[in-house]
């Protein structure tokens, strides 16, 4: 379903302390001043379908989709903050790569922190290169015999990514910087790429989703492991693929 028109958003785990979400591609957290005329926000959207103020507790990106957790009081978004900075939290993405992908690799590439105009006007434009780090694998590939590009074929790849640092953009600006941006990534990506995609495929997305994210509860410090399904977008480019879901662990 459309982020435009849900009104609702799938709930993967609730309690007193916490509640996590599907987010769908093209919806933002919250307001921001680089989407102005947005008038749809998850924050709001958990807020008014449980009747109480959330707190977000980590950044996912308006075209990526996946889990996204809310702390339920302000304490527990200042707790749980302390994990997500130490690296306690681990995520699993998943992301369609333009090119045949190495089987595995640790991208170990500093990132220059990226402003924005609008939001960003007051922070500091000098700060060095901070360290970001993330490790993938190849789960599928596939070789289509259409010129996309400037060769008779095109690859492309399904990589699982972990994040091993919070740095904005990170999944996108390290796969291009070893040359396999994620498909539907304006930015990043190569437009030709993403509209081969969208008119062929109907994926007119950007191809990443969180679809696993691994935390201590603030109260007990037991383990939670939470899952997304993944949309219409990527069950789709599955089936005309021939991609395997089997690697996609399952909720008990």
């Amino acid at each position: 379903m459309s982020s435009i028109t849900q009104k609702t958003l799938d709930i993967l785990y609730q309690d007193h302390c916490l509640i996590v979400v599907n987010k769908p591609s093209g919806l933002l957290v919250h307001r921001s001043m680089i989407d102005r005329h947005e008038t749809r926000f998850a924050m709001q959207l958990v807020r008014d379908q449980i009747g109480q103020h959330v707190f977000p507790l980590h950044r996912l990106d308006k075209p990526t989709s996946g889990v996204l957790v809310f702390a339920l009081s302000s304490d527990t978004a200042r707790g749980m903050g302390q994990q997500f900075e130490q690296g306690a939290v681990e995520k699993t993405y998943l992301a369609v790569v333009r090119g045949t992908a190495p089987e595995s690799g640790i991208i170990d590439h500093a990132l220059k922190e990226k402003h924005d105009k609008m939001t960003d006007r007051k922070a500091c434009k000098d700060k060095p290169a901070q360290e970001a780090i993330s490790e993938f694998r190849r789960l599928e590939t596939v070789e289509l015999p259409v010129s996309v590009d400037r060769y008779p074929t095109s690859r492309y790849s399904l990589v699982e990514v972990k994040p091993k640092t919070g740095r904005k953009h990170q999944i996108r600006r390290h796969m291009k910087h070893i040359a396999h941006p994620v498909i539907g990534d304006p930015k990043y990506g190569k437009s030709i790429h993403n509209h081969f995609f969208a008119k062929e495929f109907g994926a007119s997305r950007l191809m990443l989703a969180c679809t696993e994210m691994s935390l201590l509860h603030p109260k007990n410090g037991e383990r939670l492991v939470f899952q997304a399904p993944l949309d219409q977008a990527f069950t789709n480019l599955f089936e005309q693929f021939g991609w395997s879901n089997s690697f996609l662990k399952q909720l008990p």
